[in-house]
């Protein structure tokens, strides 16, 4: 079968690494993929926005599977109209992807069926929105309604630093995600990411992952898409990840069938695990980046039985396999991400930095021009590594990304402190 994955991101790299080792597979496309991804499958240009052109472009080389790898093109509805053009997709529709797309609209779904998150109120103007959180008190979460590329949560530890993110979001700073705002309580705990597959009825546990937000070592400095990740997260035990299911993710998708959307697809729950148990954050429509890279380097089994079961509504009968391992992953990011960088340096040393054959190297913002790679985003490569520990995976990826030279990026040197500090702690 040929599978086409939309996407550019370390994300769609790892996807279509794993799809193109199954043995079902005859062709990966990626559209429009990246510098790396062209090792493992045939990039395209395609303007995923023209929903008629992915759908003629599938026609006429029999596709017989869509993987929609971004959340833009899923709340834009690629989904419902690959689906009315009879053109498999794992992804969900427009209207269940507003679990992404909207955090009001995730916010009001878990109040109305009693599925644990945070205490919120949602507003369309400042002044409510401002005299809410006076009234609640520092420190307190205030988020943008719509998609801003993982960077629309500003946690406010005081008063005027809430007014101050409630005026920005409301005068632009994100764009039209700010046009409605989000104020919530400031939970107390250790964050988490739950994946799981839902077919609209069946759900399926994939596996836990943490990542670190933060550009700058110690958890500090701006917020990013992301600057590394590792699974699995030791904060979610057996207990922790089934209670996850049973009060999380298992309520989310009944609630979301009897609101007349089922939701088909991964689904990738932000979590606070606090003194109470596991509470929601936020809920994401696809799979995390970086924590698909992690996810991909632990996943036994093939990828595409997944895909295909989620899709044609079969996962009571799926079951995946984890290798043992944990994974890490490093981003190495251009100088100056998440704010203005430059484009088209040019990136030596990678062929040296994946000799290991537990490390993979996943590209996000890469081009290939005469056989040499530049970097043109901001999260441009994801070096990642396999291990017995977390500890072990991470000494993996340090030692590769030293092997690469490229002068005018960074990346974080602590990735992976928390369940390192525990490995320590509790040597087995």
């Amino acid at each position: 079968m040929n599978i086409l994955v939309i996407g550019s991101g370390g994300r769609e790299h790892a996807l279509c690494w794993a799809i193109a080792k199954s043995s079902k597979v005859h062709e990966v496309f990626a559209a429009p993929g990246n510098g790396g991804i062209e090792d493992c499958a045939t990039c395209i240009s395609l303007d995923t926005g023209d929903h008629e052109a992915v759908i003629n472009f599938c026609d006429e080389n029999n596709i017989a599977l869509v993987v929609i790898g971004p959340e833009a093109p899923l709340v834009d509805g690629l989904a419902d109209s690959l689906n009315a053009a009879n053109i498999p997709v794992f992804g969900p529709s427009a209207a269940a992807a507003r679990l992404e797309g909207s955090k009001g609209f995730t916010k009001d779904l878990c109040d109305t069926y009693n599925i644990p998150t945070a205490a919120y109120g949602r507003f369309n103007n400042a002044e409510e929105a401002k005299a809410y959180a006076a009234q609640k008190g520092a420190p307190i979460v205030i988020k943008a309604d719509g998609l801003a590329a993982g960077k629309g949560v500003i946690i406010a530890m005081t008063d005027t630093e809430a007014a101050e993110a409630i005026d920005q979001m409301f005068e632009g700073a994100f764009g039209d995600a700010g046009a409605e705002v989000v104020v919530e309580e400031f939970m107390e705990g250790e964050e988490a990411s739950f994946f799981a597959l839902s077919d609209g009825t069946n759900v399926v546990a994939l596996a836990t992952a943490q990542d670190h937000k933060r550009a700058f070592d110690g958890d500090k400095g701006p917020n990013t898409g992301g600057m590394g990740a590792y699974s699995p997260a030791p904060v979610m035990t057996d207990e922790m990840c089934r209670r996850t299911m049973d009060e999380i993710i298992k309520p989310t998708v009944a609630a979301m069938a009897h609101e007349g959307c089922p939701y088909k697809g991964v689904l990738f729950a932000g979590l606070m695990i606090t003194s109470d148990g596991p509470k929601l954050i936020e809920y994401n429509a696809r799979f995390g980046d970086p924590e698909c890279q992690v996810l991909m380097m632990r996943l036994e089994s093939d990828i595409v039985d997944g895909l295909l079961s989620t899709v044609q509504e079969g996962l009571d009968h799926y079951e995946p396999v984890w290798k043992p391992d944990a994974a890490l992953t490093v981003v190495f990011a251009a100088k100056g991400y998440p704010a203005a960088y430059e484009k088209g340096t040019v990136i030596h040393g990678l062929n040296a930095a994946a000799e290991d054959e537990n490390v993979e190297i996943f590209h996000a913002g890469t081009i290939r021009e005469d056989g040499v790679i530049k970097a043109v985003g901001g999260r441009v490569l994801n070096i990642t590594a396999r291990g017995a520990t977390v500890g072990e995976a991470q000494s993996r990826a340090y030692a590769a990304i030293k092997k690469i030279d490229w002068p005018q990026g960074f990346y974080r040197t602590d990735i992976g402190w928390r369940a390192i500090e525990r490995e320590k702690a509790n040597p087995s």
